[in-house]
C-alpha cells in the first residue's frame, strides 16, 4: 500500500515563498486594503501553484467573512434556461472569473419575481453577491435588494436604477439589423421579439426596430410585431401568425438565434424559400447559426466577455474596490451571411456605447 501523501499547508506555501503565514492567508483570500506588494503577491501565488496548495472554503470564509459564493440567477423557467443555446459561454465566462478568485457558482432560477428565489439566497447569506440574467421591468423585489446595499450586477440594464450591470446596446444593435434589412430594399418587415415584453431585452429590441423604421419614414404595422418565448418553438408559432396575414412581411428580424431557427422551420413548411421569398436576420450569433441552411446573418454578441465582465465586476463590489466603472456596454457586431440575401463573409461592428 502506498503511503498516504502528506497534505500541503500554507507553511509549505509560506516556506517556498519566504513570507509569514499571515500574508499568504491574505494573499489567497484576497484580503481587501491588505498591504502585499506586487512582486510578494506574484510569488505567493507562484508557490502555491508549484505546491497545488488550494485553500480550504471554510478557512477562506472565515478569514474574508464571506461565503466565497456567488449567486447566477436567471429570470426564466428551468425548460427555458437548458434551451438556451447562447448561456453554456455566459456561464463559462463567469465561472473562469470566479475561479480566479475562489468563489463558486451557486445557480439559481426563477421563473417569476415573486418567486424571490434571489432574496432568500442573499437573506440566508449563501452568496457574497449575485449576478442576475435577464432583469425585468417589473422586479420590485430586486430593486428593494439593492435599496439594502447587497452586491448586485445585472446582464442587462434597468434603466430607471443605478443597479450596476454589463450588457450592449440592445436597441442600437436591433437597429442595425432592421436598417440592413432597409438598405436591401425591403420595406415590409416583421419582428419576432425573443421574450415577453417585461424583459428589458425584448423591449429595447423591439425599440430598435421601431427607430430603425422611423429612421427611413417607414411606418409602423402593429400586425407585424410578434413575441416570442424564449424558445424555438415559439418563433416557429410567431412565424406562422406573420405569415397567414393577408400581406405577409418580406423580411423577419427574429431578435434572438433560437427564435430565428423556429421560425425557419414555418417558413419552410409553407414552402417558401429563404432569402428568395423571406429574408431573415437573427440575434445573439450562436454556434449553430453559421450551420443552418441558410447560414443565418445574425447580431453577434459577446457571450463569453459579457459573463467574465460580470463576473469581474461584482467580485470588485463584493471585496470592496472601485471598479473603474458600474455600467458596462460591449461591442455588438453585424454578421452577415446568406439568409437575409446579401451573400456573406462581410462584417459591421457597433462600437462602445
Amino acid at each position: 500500500m502506498a503511503p498516504k501523501r502528506k497534505r500541503v499547508t500554507s507553511r509549505d506555501v509560506a516556506r517556498l515563498a519566504g513570507v509569514s503565514r499571515t500574508t499568504v492567508s491574505l494573499v489567497l483570500n484576497n484580503v481587501p486594503n491588505a498591504r502585499i506588494s506586487p512582486e510578494t503577491r506574484r510569488r505567493v501565488l507562484e508557490a502555491a501553484r508549484q505546491l497545488n496548495y488550494h485553500p480550504h472554503a471554510a478557512a477562506r470564509s472565515l478569514v474574508s467573512r464571506r461565503a466565497m459564493t456567488l449567486g447566477l440567477i436567471l429570470c426564466q423557467t428551468p425548460e427555458q434556461v437548458f434551451a438556451d443555446p447562447f448561456l453554456p459561454q455566459v456561464l463559462l465566462g463567469i465561472n473562469s472569473v470566479a475561479q480566479e478568485h475562489g468563489y463558486r457558482i451557486l445557480l439559481e432560477t426563477v421563473a417569476h419575481p415573486d418567486d424571490n428565489g434571489y432574496a432568500s439566497l442573499a437573506l440566508e447569506k449563501r452568496t457574497d453577491g449575485i449576478i442576475l440574467s435577464g432583469p425585468r421591468s417589473d422586479d420590485h423585489a430586486l430593486r428593494a435588494l439593492h435599496e439594502e446595499g447587497f452586491p448586485i450586477v445585472l446582464l442587462g440594464q434597468l434603466r430607471d436604477t443605478d443597479i450596476p450591470f454589463v450588457d450592449v446596446d440592445n436597441v442600437q444593435a436591433a437597429h442595425m439589423a432592421v436598417e440592413h434589412l432597409i438598405e436591401l430594399g425591403h420595406t415590409r418587415i416583421g419582428i419576432i421579439t425573443n421574450g415577453p415584453l417585461h424583459y428589458t431585452a425584448s423591449a429595447d429590441r423591439l425599440e430598435g426596430y421601431r427607430r430603425a423604421l422611423a429612421a427611413h419614414g417607414i411606418p409602423v404595422d402593429e400586425r407585424l410585431i410578434t413575441t416570442g418565448a424564449f424558445r424555438e418553438e415559439s418563433g416557429r408559432e410567431a412565424m406562422e401568425r406573420l405569415l397567414d396575414l393577408p400581406e405577409p412581411p418580406t423580411a423577419v428580424f427574429a431578435a434572438s438565434d433560437a427564435i430565428a431557427l423556429g421560425a425557419m422551420v414555418a417558413i419552410r413548411r409553407r414552402g417558401l424559400r429563404i432569402p428568395d421569398d423571406i429574408a431573415l436576420v437573427g440575434f445573439d450569433d450562436i454556434p449553430l447559426a453559421a450551420y443552418v441552411n441558410p447560414p443565418l446573418t445574425t447580431v453577434r454578441l459577446p457571450a463569453y466577455e459579457l459573463g467574465r465582465e460580470a463576473a469581474r465586476l461584482l467580485i470588485n463590489i463584493v471585496e470592496v474596490r472601485t471598479p473603474e466603472s458600474t455600467r458596462i456596454l460591449l461591442e455588438t457586431t453585424l454578421v452577415v451571411r446568406e439568409s437575409c440575401g446579401a451573400g456573406s463573409g462581410s462584417y459591421r461592428s457597433k462600437v462602445k456605447g
